[in-house]
């Protein structure tokens, strides 16, 4: 499962009631237009966005999810006014923007690598510290210019609080031997995802890096998340 930022009446705390096994995969937000936009790089949109302040839309999907603070963290970084459409799944949002409705969408690749790689899309920009293993032509957002421009979904195993260590730790190890085979990296990286074998530990440490970092930008710009 992917654990981001909860609303404060999930009924669970990601911290207390879970036991982390270990990191699966990852994948990055990414920049993407209809290919007749004429923004053809994350400078271009940028530009466009602070010649035409809250004209440009680009569209998510709804807090919490890590789509809609990218969008949010993009404008708190570039100091741009843009108009944030909120769609109820990535599938509306991925339609949309395929359309020409909407000028920019942030979505992860899986649900738009296949439109990605057919031309009906274009990625300018990952925002991750490395380029995606699925698209590696696509530019980081820092080597587009805008560093700290980072919002990755990772992807791993949970099981509940409680469970004894030694099962913890066989279920790890079950989930490296599989993340070492060719046949499972590769269809990872086909469905737009980059492989990460992390141990129970760095799992956990990354729900707590990745809640900090998230709560600070809620907290800064005074976002609402129900």
């Amino acid at each position: 499962m992917g654990f981001g930022i909860s609303p404060a009446n999930a009924g669970y705390d990601l911290n207390k009631d879970f036991a982390p096994v270990g990191l699966i995969a990852s994948t990055p937000i990414v920049v993407m237009t209809h290919p007749s936009f004429p923004a053809k790089s994350l400078a271009d949109v940028i530009a466009l966005a602070k010649k035409k302040p809250s004209k440009l839309t680009v569209g998510t999907t709804p807090p919490p999810t890590i789509n809609y603070f990218a969008a949010e963290l993009f404008k708190s970084l570039t100091g741009t006014e843009m108009t944030i459409v909120s769609y109820k799944g990535t599938g509306p949002l991925t339609n949309d923007l395929v359309g020409g409705h909407i000028a920019v969408g942030l979505n992860t690749i899986p649900p738009a690598i296949g439109n990605i790689e057919a031309g009906r899309l274009r990625a300018i920009a990952v925002a991750a510290s490395a380029r995606s293993a699925a698209l590696p032509d696509v530019p980081t957002a820092a080597e587009s210019g805008l560093p700290g421009f980072e919002a990755v979904q990772h992807y791993g195993l949970s099981t509940p609080a409680g469970i004894p260590r030694p099962i913890v730790e066989r279920l790890y190890k079950e989930l490296r031997s599989m993340l070492e085979s060719e046949e499972i990296t590769k269809r990872i990286i086909a469905d737009g995802g980059d492989p990460i074998a992390g141990t129970p530990e760095e799992y956990a440490a990354n729900i707590v890096r990745e809640g900090r970092k998230w709560e600070a930008l809620i907290q800064k710009l005074g976002l609402k998340i129900e």
